[in-house]
């Protein structure tokens, strides 16, 4: 079902708003307050960096600042935190797309662990910075539960651009 460079399948265009629509979703589960507990995983951070590997055209580090900010301003954070953050992550996962994307899915996530943990430290260190204490190692498990959900994610995202496999006559598309 991965689309990589040995498949046959082709994908539909991706719709504007079906990457607004999943952005703003990963968006508001970052809202809730189980956001904050230990292993749950950067939602933004994690749909940001599947878009910007896959749609690099439409979603980037502008998309990225503005979630930042967004996430700034609801988690009462040091302005520009997560902003910071999601902008070097957009960059390095827009950089790196085209070298992911040949891997299949099970490297793909081995490959954005990286970039998920870079986000995180990132922001404990200008935390850190503005006088926050320590709050353990506990926050690493968050990446390693995003890298462990960029599978299904990948499904999830890439569901409604897939064509039936057989074409039917009666059928629009």
């Amino acid at each position: 079902m991965q689309p990589t460079f040995t498949s046959s399948r082709i994908l539909l265009p991706v719709r504007p708003g079906f990457i607004w629509f999943s952005l703003t979703l990963g968006l508001l589960l970052n809202f809730l307050p189980t956001a904050h507990w230990p292993g749950v995983p950067d939602w933004v951070a994690l749909v940001l960096t599947f878009w910007c590997i896959r749609e690099s055209r439409y979603v980037g580090m502008g998309w990225a600042f503005a979630l930042g900010l967004c996430m700034d301003v609801a988690d009462g954070a040091v302005l520009g935190q997560h902003a910071f953050a999601y902008v070097l992550l957009a960059y390095t996962a827009t950089r790196q797309a085209r070298r992911i994307l040949w891997f299949p899915l099970a490297q793909q996530a081995i490959q954005v662990l990286p970039m998920l943990v870079a986000a995180q430290v990132i922001q404990l260190v200008l935390r850190l910075l503005a006088g926050a204490e320590f709050p353990g190692w506990s926050f690493l498990l968050g990446p390693a539960l995003a890298t462990l959900l960029w599978i299904p994610l990948t499904y999830l995202l890439l569901l409604p651009q897939y064509q039936p496999l057989e074409h039917d006559a009666n059928r629009p598309l």
